[in-house]
């Protein structure tokens, strides 16, 4: 080693001992310390001292406190990342629905009460400061959800894991109810900052769109190819912390923002045409603009297609910079990359990282097909055909020409290989090949995420068996080993330790603190289910929340809510597969029977329903424009008076969804069997001593084997006969014409009882239930699940049977743990093992 080297080491090592220094005397973990870091980041950071300081002033003092001390962990964690050459997972997605970040941080760096003392002390209420945070809400219901579960125990189990998305400006939309239909404004999660990320423009990358590809030879004579005559955007990340629970783990979220390549063209500036200068800077960043851009039309279908690249091409550069950090070849790329395709969106990795691999680092084909097929894997979401996305073969050769290339490469080899096996026919060959011909050609998008995947997953028991029989079962018949199921899970630090923090401390107090990283503790509360005492304790506290949900409800919408009611609660993204609909016909039956026989009606209710329809689902905001009319006729009904209320709850995010499931009594998960993958709303509902009215869709069916069938109300037809009712020929009109019950409920939206007269208004809904085939068969289940409710009613009644049946409920969802699914993914598909931190090298 020279001198000059052994100097900037030697220098390099006393700033090292002096940044150790000074980070032990700024973030101390005691209360005189927390103290001193509030007040010192109110004066220095935010600018304001006692005198001036407001709520946000304090929001964000506090949440600078948190951040110092997650920083600490945060480096020490990727610092020894790189000192054990650890394996590292990646986790794809277009979403991560991450909500709120203050109250979480507390509690996994171990520190909500003594804040919350602290605050106290100066007059300032913690849940205050907590309400002043916007909900990131970078994503549109469970998929992005589960991404943020997933962060969460990937640090809690001390996993190398990094989430990689987009840093959309916009998030999901604000729902605004106005005369009883969806209004969608523009929700802008950043327009007072966000003092969770850190920017890092060490790292921008390049992304390259549209253009040609030039075939060129080496020096060797090899051929390359160039891509070329494109239009350029740079990918700007943006860093937030994830904190494991009181492990000193910290990993990162990095989320892409589009930059244009310049802020304009000073030539077009300089001859006095300033918009058409800053033109090309405002298309370039639209493409991080917002969450799901209208693809209604072409120019929105290229946008979302846009997108897609944009976020993967960032992200396969990022992964292969950091691993050519610590290796000089890519022979162990794959020992030391696992990255998981959360659903379809992010399947463009794949030819994106052969296209790295290939015309980047010069790898051969077999060589760089080897690394893709041992790094990817891939999670299916869905086996609703529209949700299956495919891209048309001439949009993607415009937009992405090399990645066209590639597939059809890689499709040519695939198709090659299925010679000599059952599926080596030109039939098994169009089953099974990447570029689809019906309707025009189009890129298959799930069967290239399985072809160059080594493992792919369902998200529960049936859907998986569904993956292997109706989606990809030629798939299954070539390599029994690809497929595999993983049960979705939830995190518990957020969804009942944080969500519900009465119930929380009732069960640590019971069963000591042990549930919180490992949720099949709470079987230790069965033994209690039977103890008067906490059977009463648990009572109350349900109440409880149900008092603080009341005062939400009153204040969004004007219900006034009898919290000695059931609260009947059905929560979810609006969708006809989903049944919100069901409900609605359910609530119109219980309303006849009250005007029929008040007395015959011994159970109250208070019906709650909320969620977001897509902006161009028109069916979707219907329904919620008769779940508003509905509830605008039942409240005002003098007779109802103690018996029914409805109320639609508007703009349904992460942080109401902490207020809601500790509340609820029934949770509704009605789906038609065969259409919802798995669903994770059923868990945190359960998780928090509500009992499900359920069909056997998705998790459902592994729910209620954990809880046992006495603790779930089950209805309606199973996978297996929904699939037999439409094949013999279903006809809705039978049961319209057999029910009269169901008859009195469809006639009376028919002719605008619920819509102030007007026959027109909801006639769409009824002619898709009678006239259009009735696709999720509501009205087949709607006497099944009338008589479910009747069954409901009657364990209601008995108050002691129903809290023990709640209190089982939350001590059998153990298995439901987002940490039991990742540590699932970490031996079965990532082969990723833990790192411990320790914050002293």
């Amino acid at each position: 080693m020279s001198k000059p080297q052994a100097e900037v080491l030697a220098a390099r090592e006393k700033i090292a001992q002096a940044q150790l220094r000074a980070v032990d005397n700024r973030t101390g973990m005691d209360v005189p310390s927390i103290q001193k870091a509030f007040l010192e980041h109110l004066f220095y950071t935010v600018g304001k001292d006692h005198h001036n300081a407001q709520r946000r002033d304090a929001y964000v003092a506090l949440a600078s406190v948190v951040r110092d001390r997650l920083m600490q962990r945060w480096i020490r964690t990727q610092q020894r990342y790189y000192e054990v050459d650890a394996k590292r997972t990646y986790y794809l997605s277009m979403e991560f629905l991450m909500g709120r970040a203050l109250a979480n941080n507390l509690i996994n760096v171990g520190l909500y009460d003594e804040v919350s003392k602290i605050l106290s002390d100066f007059g300032i209420n913690l849940t205050d400061l907590i309400e002043q945070e916007a909900d990131a809400g970078l994503g549109n219901g469970g998929l992005g959800r589960l991404a943020a579960c997933y962060l969460d125990s990937m640090a809690t189990l001390a996993l190398p894991g990094y989430g990689y998305g987009i840093r959309y400006e916009f998030g999901i939309f604000d729902q605004v109810i106005r005369n009883g239909a969806q209004v969608e404004r523009p929700e802008q999660w950043l327009r007072l900052g966000n003092p969770w990320e850190f920017s890092r423009p060490e790292y921008l990358v390049p992304v390259k769109l549209y253009g040609r590809v030039a075939p060129k030879t080496d020096s060797e004579g090899r051929y390359r190819a160039e891509w070329i005559d494109t239009q350029d955007v740079v990918g700007m990340p943006y860093d937030t912390p994830v904190a494991g629970f009181r492990n000193d783990t910290v990993n990162t979220l990095r989320l892409w923002r589009a930059r244009a390549t310049s802020e304009f063209d000073l030539g077009v500036f300089n001859a006095g045409d300033y918009l058409r200068a800053v033109e090309q800077k405002d298309v370039s960043e639209n493409i991080s603009k917002v969450l799901y851009p209208n693809d209604s039309y072409p120019e929105g279908k290229e946008l979302r297609l846009k997108q897609q690249y944009f976020f993967v091409s960032c992200s396969i550069q990022d992964i292969v910079r950091r691993y050519l950090t610590g290796h000089k070849n890519f022979d162990a790329f794959s020992d030391k990359v696992a990255i998981q395709l959360n659903d379809t969106h992010p399947a463009i990795a794949i030819p994106e990282l052969m296209r790295v691999l290939l015309d980047q680092h010069h790898l051969g084909w077999d060589q760089a097909w080897a690394i893709c097929s041992k790094t990817f894997a891939y999670t299916n979401h869905t086996l609703l055909a529209e949700a299956l996305e495919t891209w048309p073969v001439d949009l993607m050769e415009r937009l992405l020409p090399r990645h066209m290339q590639l597939i059809y490469e890689i499709n040519a080899r695939w198709l090659k290989s299925l010679e000599g096996t059952p599926f080596g026919t030109d039939e098994g060959k169009r089953k099974l090949s990447i570029i689809g011909e019906e309707g025009g050609k189009r890129v298959r998008m799930a069967v290239l995420a399985t072809v160059g995947s080594h493992h792919v997953n369902g998200v529960a028991a049936l859907h998986t068996q569904l993956i292997k029989q109706t989606l990809l079962p030629e798939f299954d018949a070539l390599d029994k080993k690809k497929i595999v199921n993983i049960t979705n899970g939830v995190t518990p630090r957020r969804w009942l330790l944080q969500a519900n923090p009465k119930l929380s401390a009732m069960i640590t107090k019971s069963i000591g603190e042990g549930w919180t990283t490992k949720l099949s503790e709470l079987k230790e509360l069965e033994k209690l289910a039977d103890d008067k005492s906490f059977r009463a304790e648990f009572k109350k506290v349900k109440k409880a929340n149900k008092e603080e949900l009341a005062a939400i409800v009153k204040a969004e919408t004007g219900v006034e809510l009898d919290v000695n009611a059931m609260f009947d609660v059905q929560v979810k993204r609006i969708h006809e597969y989903k049944r919100q609909l069901l409900n609605v016909l359910h609530v119109v039956a219980l309303y006849h029977r009250i005007k029929a026989n008040p007395s015959h009606v011994k159970v109250p209710r208070n019906v709650l329903i909320g969620g977001k329809s897509a902006p161009g689902y028109a069916i979707a905001k219907l329904i919620i424009r008769l779940v508003n009319g509905v509830a605008d006729v039942v409240n005002n009904d003098p007779a109802t008076r103690g018996k029914l209320r409805v109320a639609f709850i508007p703009n349904y995010r992460v942080s109401l969804a902490e207020k809601i499931f500790p509340a609820s009594d029934l949770s509704q998960q009605i789906s038609t069997a065969g259409k919802e993958a798995s669903g994770t709303g059923n868990m945190k509902f359960a998780l928090n001593g509500a009992l499900t009215l359920g069909t056997l869709d998705g998790a459902n069916v592994e729910m209620r084997e954990e809880v046992g069938p006495e603790n779930f109300f089950l209805f309606g037809l199973t996978a297996e006969q929904v699939a037999q009712t439409k094949s013999d020929g279903y006809d809705p009109w039978k049961h319209y014409e057999s029910d009269p019950e169901l008859r009195a409920v469809l006639d009376a939206i028919a002719r605008g009882d619920f819509s102030g007269g007007n026959p027109t208004l909801f006639q769409p809904i009824v002619d898709n239930l009678l006239r259009h085939g009735d696709e999720y068969l509501l009205l087949a289940d709607f006497r099944s699940y009338l008589d479910a409710q009747k069954k409901v009613e009657e364990a209601w009644l008995d108050q002691d049977k129903w809290t023990r049946m709640a209190i089982l409920n939350v001590a059998r969802m153990g298995k439901f743990s987002s940490d039991r699914a990742v540590g699932q993914y970490a031996e079965q598909i990532w082969d990723a093992k833990p790192v411990a931190i320790s914050l002293t090298k």
